[in-house]
């Protein structure tokens, strides 16, 4: 006598928390933006990236933009940007890069960028040529470059150095532990060294961030804010990490929002200028305040 098996159910996905639903963007003068980046076919990491914040941060007057192509050397295990052979380097890009910030009228703009470990340089020519663009032609606007590691080599790093943005960031993006696995071809001291060197040049504001959520203890971001304090970071950014595939890092858990206000003030205590700590966090959230 045959039994029949009654199938498996699958069990349903697990949703995410209710702090972390997104609004819609709205208002007057993302409204206008988006009609400015559609019209003129403009390219933002807000809208390409689909960042929670780009209805807040837009409404402020701040946009980030991403530079050297869409394709990246390296194959960070929780990164949503493609990876493989990059294109040529565009270097009417500075100009096309200004020229969008001069349209959408932007107060303050962020510019971050893949890593181009082809590129003798590793991309820091065009970095510089970028800024240069964007001041000529925004004298008002600010600026915040969020830079690969460049693989430390001084001299790169010194080209951003020498254009001296109002605020250079550099994320470590996870604890010294998991770096091998969440960020392959990067190196925790390095990052930390890059962050050092820069602060140690001049730079007059220093900043990096961090993604929570990826089996990360306490202690180890506690030590992670600590190790960025001695490096004399100014400003650090923690948010949730969110899987962009099913081919990436899995979420090992959600962050409740009681833990993030506590990380910021460990951070607020331990003497950074600003900290923006909770699930939605991103690297350029309120990023106009932290030139203040």
């Amino acid at each position: 006598m045959s039994t029949i098996t009654e199938p498996k159910v699958a069990e349903p996905r697990k949703g995410k928390p209710k702090w972390l639903r997104v609004k819609l963007p709205t208002g007057k003068k993302y409204t206008e933006l988006r009609g400015l980046v559609d019209k003129y076919n403009l390219h933002t990491i807000c809208t390409s990236g689909s960042c929670p914040n780009m209805g807040e941060c837009w409404g402020e007057g701040t946009a980030t933009f991403m530079i050297l192509g869409n394709t990246c050397t390296r194959s960070c295990g929780f990164c949503g940007v493609k990876t493989g052979r990059p294109e040529t380097v565009d270097w009417e890009e500075p100009e096309k890069v200004a020229r969008s910030i001069k349209i959408m009228n932007i107060k303050h703009a962020v510019i971050t960028s893949v890593d181009r470990d082809d590129l003798k340089d590793m991309g820091s020519i065009i970095w510089a040529e970028t800024v240069k663009a964007i001041r000529r032609m925004n004298p008002t606007t600010t600026l915040e470059t969020l830079i690969p590691d460049f693989q430390g080599v001084e001299r790169n790093i010194d080209r951003i150095v020498e254009v001296s943005p109002e605020v250079v960031s550099h994320n470590m993006e996870t604890v010294k532990r998991l770096t091998r696995e969440v960020r392959i071809q990067a190196k925790y001291e390095r990052s930390l060294g890059v962050l050092k060197y820069l602060k140690d040049q001049g730079i007059r504001r220093t900043k990096s961030g961090i993604m929570l959520g990826l089996g990360e203890e306490e202690k180890e971001v506690i030590q992670t804010l600590h190790d960025l304090r001695e490096a004399n970071v100014d400003i650090v950014t923690i948010g949730q990490y969110l899987q962009p595939s099913k081919k990436h890092l899995p979420v090992h858990s959600f962050i409740t929002p009681d833990q993030f206000d506590k990380y910021r003030e460990i951070g607020l205590d331990l003497g950074f200028r600003h900290v923006e700590s909770g699930a939605l966090v991103r690297s350029s959230y309120k990023a106009h305040k932290h030139i203040e």
